[in-house]
């Protein structure tokens, strides 16, 4: 076999790698979307500049979208800048070379990101500076082995030799770059990914468009931050979509968890069990999280309430108590006089003299959860303080101070601290290192993911402020969620694996209502009262997330609405879900919704975090839930265009810059 033909095997064999690990990662629409954008961006900047040899921006726009976006969607962004390019440039054997390189390139920014999450102006320059001189060896390797006859070191250092003048332009255009737009660019893709702030409410994306002007565009990235803001408003139905897809599935959800409370008002964990305390806790947060009240929801006239105070005996360790506060909390119940005594006080009885609860990071935060529930906020900043001290290097917790950090236990502690600071911003660089490329998260490095430890961490996002659609590479977190759902409605462990069907059905519904602890109490049906107000304690306020009741959008939805526009539209499902229990509709006052605490919280089984204040579905989304194939489809051939479009202004722009070049210079 020649070495042309054996180079070629290779390249095929990069390319199709390359390819395959990109869909395979399965990214979200949005991503899709951005990858299109910043190829045609990179081909509208190789076209613009070809009156200048070597002198272009496409090598630092496939580091950059490398380093913002992770390795599978640099590389496809690198491959499609060289094959895209080449329509003007010509295409020919040395297109699978460029592919490769260029894609290489993309993945040399994500190496970088590993390494440096927060790379400054001069570190993203000599990234980009040794793109330029591996780029350049690879195709001059390229012209050897394709054109060369034999291969040596000798004839290698004569291509290197020759192309000198044209290595030092690429380096030289590559530093310049970097170290003027690098930066600004970066962290607009990062922002893109992590945030897309736009997609929670339409009018507040038209709001910060227009409150940066064409001028702020300009100085914040230039033609590449005008593209990523038409791409923002391209996208927006697609986040309609998701929330109204979403609606419908909790309603799913909360038809048929309804339908699993016992005579006696409990919940057990599956149909073999008996019911108990910690799992009716967890469907009261639930329920609560998906708007219903847990007072209203009955069986043979008793409540979980009911339930819980006739099974207070169950209630033992501060895990007990943590859990079964905030679930009272959720109802509206008062945990101050329950079952004859006051479970505030009784908790704050065992906290130990360092400030934790059990010397257990999950349960001392799910304390600081309850207390705030119940307005005891001055009561907490020691136990916060605890958390802080013994967080891991890693920006995570495990079941035990200097254990391995676990998604789950992080998700919990991320929900006590204060959004955008120190430990918070650790926290989120854990997760979103531990994130898998399903959307799903661990319980451990060495296991695979399941709906309970994804649904922990979600609620930690929440709690910082994040949207888990689009946190960290891979897939959206709450697809991975929904996926998992079953067409009764209750939601599976993992893929072909049931598991404590009531609890994992509690978990997964809180987070895809936009929940995180605590809980306030939804309104009463049929008149809706107002939920208590957190202030039984002192308002001092030791950080995180303070308890809060949502009020319903103006004209929105519950997701019990969703689920019967869409039956009523589209059919009822092939397996009906059984009827509301007492008290018809899902209430419309939605409020924050959270996770509990396990029961006696052995070491080895954290307790479950719960969210905060649920996020407004968008009003305007439509009652029959669009298909989310459909919508990111038109999403992306929308920001496809967009781009080709610049991309033919600017090489216009090129032609002109060149046209006055040649007349100037050469009078031609």
């Amino acid at each position: 076999m020649s070495w042309q033909l054996t180079s070629f095997v290779i390249l095929g064999g990069v390319l199709l790698a390359g390819f395959a690990w990109y869909e395979r990662s399965r990214p979200p629409s949005q991503v899709v979307a951005l990858v299109a954008a910043l190829a045609a961006l990179a081909i509208a900047g190789r076209i613009a500049f070809a009156a200048f040899p070597n002198v272009k921006p496409t090598t630092d726009i496939v580091v950059f979208a490398g380093y913002a976006l992770g390795g599978a969607p640099g590389f496809a962004v690198g491959a499609f800048t060289a094959l895209g390019s080449n329509l003007w440039f010509g295409q020919g054997p040395w297109t699978p070379w460029q592919m490769v390189a260029w894609g290489l390139c993309g993945v040399l920014g994500a190496l970088l990101a590993l390494g440096k999450r927060d790379a400054g102006r001069f570190t993203l320059a000599a990234a980009c500076g040794f793109a330029a001189i591996f780029y350049g060896a690879l195709m001059n390797f390229s012209l050897m082995a394709t054109y060369g006859g034999d291969l040596s070191w000798k004839k290698f250092w004569f291509y290197e030799g020759r192309a000198i003048p044209f290595e030092v332009a690429h380096f030289t255009a590559n530093v310049a770059l970097a170290l003027v737009a690098g930066p600004a660019m970066v962290r607009m893709l990062i922002r893109f990914r992590e945030r897309f702030e736009w997609q929670r409410s339409e009018a507040s994306a038209v709001q910060a468009r227009g409150g940066r002007g064409l001028g702020g565009a300009l100085r914040s990235g230039g033609v590449a931050a005008l593209l990523l803001i038409l791409l923002a408003a391209v996208a927006t139905p697609s986040a309609r979509a998701d929330a109204a897809e979403e609606a419908t599935s909790v309603g799913r959800a909360l038809h048929w968890l309804e339908a699993q409370q016992r005579p006696s008002g409990g919940f057990a964990a599956d149909s073999g069990r008996e019911a108990g305390a910690e799992i009716t806790s967890w469907a009261m947060l639930a329920l609560a999280a998906t708007g219903r009240n847990p007072l209203d929801v009955s069986k043979a006239g008793r409540t979980p309430v009911d339930f819980l105070r006739s099974h207070a005996d169950e209630i033992k360790d501060a895990g007990d108590i943590a859990r079964t506060i905030l679930a009272l909390e959720a109802a509206g119940a008062d945990p101050r006089q329950f079952a004859g005594e006051n479970l505030v006080e009784r908790l704050l009885a065992q906290r130990r003299e360092n400030g934790s609860y059990q010397a257990w990071p999950a349960t001392s935060a799910y304390a600081v959860l309850a207390l705030r529930a119940a307005g005891a906020n001055d009561a907490t900043a020691k136990t916060v303080a605890w958390l802080r001290k013994v967080q891991g290097r890693d920006g995570g917790w495990g079941n035990n101070p200097g254990d391995a950090s676990t998604p789950e236990i992080t998700g919990a502690a991320l929900q006590v601290l204060t959004p955008g600071s120190e430990a918070s911003d650790r926290a989120l660089g854990y997760l979103r290192d531990a994130k898998r490329p399903n959307g799903g998260f661990a319980p451990a490095n060495n296991l695979a993911a399941n709906a309970q430890a994804t649904a922990w961490a979600v609620q930690g996002l929440l709690a910082a402020g994040k949207d888990p659609a689009s946190f960290g590479p891979g897939r959206s977190s709450l697809a991975y969620l929904r996926d998992l759902q079953a067409d009764d409605g209750h939601f599976l462990q993992a893929p072909g694996q049931e598991a404590s069907p009531v609890w994992v059905t509690a978990d997964a519904a809180v987070p895809l209502a936009g929940a995180h602890l605590p809980i306030s109490a939804p309104p009463r049906e049929p008149k809706p009262k107002p939920a208590p107000l957190p202030s039984k304690g002192s308002s001092n306020f030791s950080g995180g997330v303070p308890p809060s009741a949502s009020a319903p959008p103006a004209g929105g939805k519950s997701p019990l609405e969703y689920l019967e526009q869409a039956e009523a539209g589209a059919g009822a499902p092939s397996a009906a879900p059984p009827p509301l229990g007492k008290g018809g509709k899902g209430g419309k006052g939605r409020t924050p919704a959270g996770g509990s605490i396990g029961g006696a919280l052995p070491q080895g089984s954290p307790i479950s975090p719960a969210p905060a204040p649920a996020t407004p579905l968008p009003s305007e989304a439509s009652g029959e839930p669009a298909s989310e194939a459909t919508e990111a489809e038109s999403s992306t051939a929308g920001a496809i265009l967009l781009g080709l479009l610049a991309g033919c202004v600017l090489f216009a722009l090129g032609l002109a810059v060149r046209k006055g070049w040649m007349r100037w210079r050469y009078g031609l």
